[in-house]
């Protein structure tokens, strides 16, 4: 869409059900600037006046919601090329005096939006599917946006897109629309349910839609005080931090044979079959008690925010046999419901395309909304695991999850974001000691797959060429274990940890075949991973002629007269590292400078002192044995690629801390 232009929802689908607007953008920095490569979205609505209604019209980052639901925050997610934050809208359900919605954005620290790439907003509807996209490319020292708004007209909704800056981020913005904000830092203090906002993956897509005739575009509100929408108190905007107290645990056993009683046990599961029913029937029995855990999954998927209930093996009629999906999910909310139906796999199983489709079909004969499927798999870039017969998806969506998401949402509530009460909270600990037990089957992606060892052989063999499809497809296994990296790097630091894309908007295909090239020329795999409030992104690369894996990442030098000085400042940080980690001077940002192992620097730190130049960043880099095998045994890549990013982030990255200039 142009800037300015306006489309009619209902000429765009005929899907019932809540809309999604997604707000994406990427950090060509990697999440070293200021604002960590991040920014919040929040929504106003706004009644005939421009203005909020009072307070709780205003959703964003502390109020996640508005009381009836009708608008909730969804929460950031990584994508292929940076992040993505949706805001759920169900239209149907606002309040007849609400006439427009606000989408916004805002940056923090002194971040503006100029310093992101690919700015823009994507509309789906309830079935998942792409309306209608706006792209801001005019973006510069603004540190907040109005990106676009939904609002009535002729008895429908309609989106414009608006595309106004703001320099005074989000007190500046929120002020022109009625609400008056204190930013001040609260103190430490538990977080009640509905401040905590959720987050939900997503998927991107570019495509436009086609735009109605632009109207006149409503003007954005001056300031102009408004006695029937002033608010009675000013709005928290400082943000707040769970702190859900860890519980000591104190061992009573006689001996370190004895095994903890658990709400969830994987004993006397004999085949596949029970691990996949009682995984399902464990999930969706938490969901359902645990409603901050049963809403954020649901979310996911469009689905309205109501009472949950979940059934397990529910029978349906197909042809002349019965069919039983897995599980069933069902959202009651102001007289509708919505349903999805749910197929499970575990440990290796795969997803049968067949098996889908009649679930699909089930699913489209009852009016149902979804079918989601659950298995180890990691979907990329919003691509399904399975190829089926479009014409299936005309009326139900297709979804797909990993069983490695479910434990990071479980993670992120149960240790970061916390929950109503104790019990919840040891209700979720309990679904993640199941979920990573080894015989569960539930532990996410663990293999390269089928390509991995005749890939590995051609690379010592020399024989690997351009084309080979054994590389195309280790190359899509490295991206799931990238991802999967981003979930347990997040699930550690409570932070929205994601891959750093090389080239702006590069497709699944494009960065696939880089990775392939790499394969083919050097028998190299790379990565890298924003983590915010980290001096840099971390790289991972495996190579597979030495097999050694190398995490790396480099930091700003400290501010001091001395080149020696900053390199001591440095090394007592390191003082419990391992002596085997690799520091390297970086004189004036040139790629290269004095480097030695930690171990002789330690008696020495001279050693790493420039000849000439500038001392202004340090390069830190743990080398690792790398297993040959393609999974999570003892001697597994899979399982060697996590522990190196895991030493990494605990033994170094963890301890040094970055100097503010």
């Amino acid at each position: 869409m142009r800037k300015g232009a306006n489309a009619e929802l209902a000429s765009l689908t005929e899907a019932a059900g809540p809309v999604t607007v997604a707000l994406r953008w990427s950090d060509p920095a990697g999440g070293t600037a200021a604002g960590g490569g991040e920014a919040d979205v929040a929504a106003l609505l706004l009644g005939a006046s421009g203005k909020v209604r009072d307070d709780a019209d205003f959703v964003f980052y502390n109020q996640p919601a508005t009381p009836d639901g009708s608008v909730q925050l969804l929460g950031k997610t990584p994508t292929g090329g940076g992040s993505e934050d949706r805001i759920m809208l169900d239209l149907a359900s606002l309040p007849a005096d609400v006439e427009r919605v606000a989408v916004t954005a805002s940056r923090y620290a002194g971040a503006t939006f100029g310093d992101l790439d690919d700015l823009g907003l994507t509309l789906y509807d309830s079935s998942g599917a792409a309306l209608l996209g706006f792209d801001i490319t005019d973006a510069a020292e603004e540190t907040a946006f109005v990106f676009g708004e939904l609002y009535r007209r002729g008895g429908g909704w309609k989106f414009r897109a608006v595309g106004q800056g703001y320099a005074t981020g989000l007190a500046g913005l929120a002020g022109d629309f009625g609400i008056a904000v204190d930013d001040r830092e609260d103190e430490e203090r538990p977080v009640q349910p509905a401040e905590r906002a959720e987050e939900a993956p997503a998927a991107e897509s570019r495509e436009e839609a086609p735009t109605a005739e632009p109207e006149a575009a409503a003007p954005v509100p001056e300031r102009v005080p408004d006695a029937r929408s002033a608010p009675r108190r000013r709005v928290r905007t400082a943000k707040k931090r769970s702190t859900l107290p860890k519980a000591a645990k104190v061992d009573l056993a006689d001996h370190p044979s004895w095994q903890r009683a658990r709400l969830f046990s994987v004993a006397g599961l004999r085949s596949e079959h029970e691990r996949e029913v009682r995984a399902t029937s464990t999930l969706l029995a938490v969901m359902t008690e645990v409603p901050e855990f049963g809403r954020r999954l649901t979310a996911r998927f469009g689905a309205p925010a109501g009472t949950l209930q979940t059934f397990v093996e529910t029978p349906f009629k197909h042809g002349d046999t019965k069919v039983r999906p897995d599980g069933v999910v069902r959202v009651a909310r102001a007289g509708r419901i919505w349903t999805a139906l749910i197929e499970t796999k575990t440990g290796g199983s795969p997803l049968k395309a067949e098996q889908v489709e009649a679930y699909l079909e089930v699913a489209a004969r009852n009016g149902y909304e979804a079918v989601i499927t659950l298995s180890n798999d990691l979907a990329l870039d919003d691509e399904h695991p399975l190829t089926v017969d479009k014409r299936r998806l005309r009326k139900t969506a297709l979804r797909h999850l990993s069983w490695a998401e479910v434990a990071h949402e479980a993670h992120m509530l149960c240790h970061h974001h916390g929950v109503a009460g104790s019990v919840h909270a040891w209700m979720l600990g309990e679904l993640l000691h199941y979920l990573r037990h080894d015989g569960a089957g539930c532990q996410g992606f663990r293999d390269m797959g089928p390509s991995w060892v005749p890939l590995r052989d051609a690379i010592a063999a020399g024989t690997l060429r351009p084309g080979d499809r054994h590389a195309e497809r280790v190359a899509e296994s490295w991206e799931r274990l990238v991802r999967q990296l981003c979930l347990r790097l997040g699930g550690e630091t409570g932070l929205n940890v994601a891959p750093v894309a090389r080239r702006r908007r590069s497709g699944a295909a494009t960065r696939r075949a880089a990775i392939a090239a790499s394969l083919v020329e050097s028998g190299r795999m790379d990565a890298e991973l924003r983590i915010p409030d980290a001096g840099g992104p971390v790289r991972v690369e495996a190579d597979l002629r030495t097999g050694r894996i190398e995490t790396s990442m480099e930091i700003p030098a400290a501010v001091r007269a001395r080149a020696l000085t900053r390199v001591q400042w440095l090394l007592r940080q390191l003082s419990d590292a391992p002596p085997e980690l690799r520091v390297e001077a970086l004189p004036d940002g040139r790629g290269e400078g004095p480097c030695d192992l930690l171990k002789n620097l330690r008696s020495e730190p001279g050693l790493l002192v420039p000849g000439s130049g500038d001392l202004t960043a340090f390069r830190l880099t743990l080398p690792t044995g790398m297993g040959t095998r393609r999974g999570t045994d003892e001697t597994g890549f899979v399982r060697s690629v996590d522990a190196a990013v895991d030493r990494f982030h605990s033994e170094v990255l963890s301890v040094v801390r970055i100097e503010a200039e």
